[in-house]
């Protein structure tokens, strides 16, 4: 597992012993969005992505023991992710996540499409690179991790 994927379970698992206890004992973790991001960016942009997963897909790292559970780690994911972003002094990455989180979960409960868009654009406004091959397998994962 990449440093990320190890960073965000570290993390999360020294928070509390639910979440320690819901990681996966075999994780399947690959960086989505980060590649597209600068990589001082790359920490926040995949927790808040992993709290995303556990509201609306499949979870790289977790295996919630329920929708209740699954649900409460996405949020607290979320805030990590976000105090993440804040720690870097920047407003302008905390205030484009904030509202990539909000109009993500607005679209997901109209049952619209185009969230995968909104994560790419979003990731290369952080300072990334407009690499159409990255952009192209990033959504692709998306895709696949969101059914």
């Amino acid at each position: 597992m990449s440093t990320l994927g190890t960073e965000i379970a570290d993390r999360a698992a020294a928070e509390s012993p639910l979440w320690r206890a819901s990681l996966r004992a075999e994780p399947a973790w690959e960086p989505v969005f980060s590649p597209l991001a600068e990589e001082r960016f790359g920490l926040a942009l995949e927790t808040i992505y992993e709290g995303y997963l556990l509201h609306y897909g499949v979870s790289r790292l977790f295996a919630a023991a329920d929708r209740d559970e699954a649900l409460l780690l996405g949020d607290a994911l979320y805030a990590q992710g976000l105090v993440d972003l804040a720690g870097l002094g920047e407003v302008e990455p905390v205030a484009a996540l904030a509202e990539l989180i909000a109009s993500c979960a607005h679209r997901r409960g109209e049952g619209a499409d185009g969230d995968g868009e909104a994560w790419a654009e979003t990731a290369a406004s952080l300072g990334g690179r407009r690499d159409a091959a990255a952009r192209e397998r990033a959504l692709a994962t998306h895709a696949r991790l969101l059914g």
